[in-house]
Parts: C-alpha cells; sequence; structure tokens
C-alpha cells in the first residue's frame, strides 16, 4: 500500500496539431500551367506556319555531328572533339551521317513548292468558283421572282390581262431580259410615233414596280421590223428605235426606278429581229429592257 506522504506526479501529453503541407504543390502546378501553355502555343504556331517554314525550322534545330568546344586553351585539337571516326575538321560529318541525311536536289525542291503552289491556288481557284455559283443561283433566284411578280400583277389587274401576251421575259447570260413585243393588230406605238400607247405605258409601270427590288442596272433598246422609212429628212428605223427606247426609260423612271440604274438606251432598228425568218413580223417591233449582270450600284439604303 503506498504510503500517504509519496508524491503524485500528473503527466500531461499534448497533442500537436496538423504539419503544415508546404507549397510543394503550387510549384507543380505552375510548371503543369506552363506546360499547357508551351504546349498550345506549338499547336497555334504548327497551324499557322507553311511546309517550308516547317522545314527551315527542323533544319535549324537539327543536331550536329561534331560539335566545336571551347573547353582547354585550343591546344593539341584546337577546339576539334572526337566521335567514333576519331579527330575530324570542324563542321565534317562521317560518311554514315552524311548517307543517313541526303540533300534534296533543288529540281526536286522547286517541284514540292510548285506542288504547294499549285496547290494554294487549286484551292483558291475552287473558292472562288463556289462564290460565283452561290451569287448566280442568288441572282437566278431574284430574276424569278420579279417574273412572278410581274405576272402576277397583270392576272390582278383586268385590265392589264391582255397585255399579257405582249411580254416575253427570259434569263440569259447577261441577265433577265423583259421584251414587250407587238401583236398583229394591237402595236404598241402608233405607226411612225415614238410615244407608247396608254396601255403600253400601264405595262411599263407594272414592269418598273418588279425590277425596283433588283439592284441591277438596265439597259432599254428600240427595235423595229425591217420595213423601211421614207421620210425626205433623213428619219429611219434607227431614229425611230432609238427615240422609243428612250421613251420607255422616261416611263420606267417616272414610274420611281433610280436614274442612276439605267446604262444604256439604244435604237437598233431592224439588225436583230426577234424572228430571223420573217424580219417584217410585228413581234420583232419590240422595246427590251435588260437587267444586268453585274454589282449592285444602288446606296445601301435602298429597298429590296
Amino acid at each position: 500500500m503506498a504510503s500517504p506522504d509519496q508524491p503524485i506526479i500528473i503527466k500531461k501529453i499534448k497533442k500537436g496539431g496538423h504539419g503544415h503541407h508546404g507549397g510543394a504543390w503550387k510549384v507543380a502546378y505552375a510548371d503543369f500551367v506552363t506546360a499547357m501553355m508551351a504546349f498550345f502555343l506549338l499547336m497555334w504556331l504548327i497551324n499557322t506556319t507553311s511546309p517550308e517554314q516547317k522545314r527551315g525550322i527542323a533544319d535549324y534545330f537539327a543536331p550536329a555531328s561534331v560539335s566545336k568546344t571551347t573547353s582547354g586553351a585550343g591546344g593539341l585539337l584546337g577546339g576539334l572533339s572526337f566521335s567514333d571516326d576519331g579527330a575530324r575538321a570542324n563542321g565534317s560529318q562521317s560518311p554514315s551521317m552524311e548517307a543517313s541525311k541526303p540533300k534534296t536536289p533543288k529540281k526536286q525542291r522547286d517541284t514540292e513548292s510548285n506542288a504547294d503552289d499549285n496547290g494554294e491556288q487549286a484551292g483558291a481557284d475552287e473558292a472562288n468558283e463556289l462564290i460565283k455559283k452561290a451569287i448566280l443561283e442568288a441572282e437566278n433566284s431574284a430574276f424569278e421572282a420579279a417574273e412572278q411578280s410581274i405576272r402576277q400583277a397583270l392576272q390582278d389587274l383586268p385590265e392589264l390581262t391582255e397585255l399579257s401576251k405582249h411580254i416575253l421575259i427570259e434569263v440569259t447570260p447577261e441577265g433577265m431580259r423583259i421584251q414587250l413585243v407587238d401583236q398583229e393588230g394591237r402595236p404598241m406605238f402608233a405607226p411612225g410615233a415614238a410615244e407608247p400607247l396608254d396601255r403600253v405605258k400601264s405595262l411599263l409601270r407594272v414592269v418598273a414596280d418588279s425590277i425596283d427590288r433588283l439592284p441591277n442596272r438596265i439597259t432599254v433598246s428600240g427595235h423595229t421590223d425591217a420595213a423601211p422609212m421614207f421620210r425626205k429628212s433623213g428619219y429611219s428605223n434607227w431614229n425611230l428605235s432609238a427615240e422609243r427606247a428612250n421613251e420607255a426609260r422616261k416611263v420606267l423612271a417616272a414610274a420611281g426606278l433610280d436614274p442612276d440604274r439605267f446604262f444604256a438606251v439604244t435604237g437598233k432598228a431592224g439588225s436583230e429581229p426577234l424572228f430571223p425568218d420573217d424580219p417584217f413580223m410585228a413581234a420583232n417591233r419590240r422595246i427590251s429592257i435588260l437587267l444586268l449582270r453585274e454589282a449592285p450600284v444602288l446606296p445601301p439604303n435602298h429597298r429590296l
């Protein structure tokens, strides 16, 4: 049994907290981010450099079999290092190295360069052709919409329904051609007169309203049949066809077409008959309105 005078010893154990983890993970993370940045930079450079530039970079970093050293005082070897073949002159290579890395002949390099240039040119030509095709399809669609608009307008106006026989519309490589032709017994102009009749003016206004939605420039030409005119003043079918074309232009402009859109107004007399087999036929007397295939000339705020 313990003595009552024996001292009592109490031991207190202090439990320490968790040690500090340190900053090693931050260094590793920084190295990782740097490596990723270098990787994406390398990928970007690969995508933006040409094949010639890639070959130049590869040649620049290609290792040489002999290197010059600056150790020592330039004594026995004079700055040359040993290789498996022994000491050699500065810049020389072993036969095996020369055999494994032949030089590309100049003719072959020129051929490869020309092939690259031809490939790039072919790609550019193909892109241009696709753009031209898209523009052509869009223009043809616009021409078809204008034709439908003219046909619909003639059907909606009973007084103009009969005039649909006077109009011919076709899409050509030059553009969309709208022709107002004479019918036997129903002329567009009085004989020898330049001013169109009232029903023809109404038809021209319908045409103007439909083509006003398009940006193309316009040519107007007048045509007569082959019947000659006999006037003492020398007035001929050339004068008559030119005046008729100009009168048609005036009606189109008065109906709202921008005057800057008119590219040419010409008189062709009977030089381009619609029916060459019968140059005296009434349908050869006509007004031709051509919407040209070319870049628009209207301001950007023009309604389409």
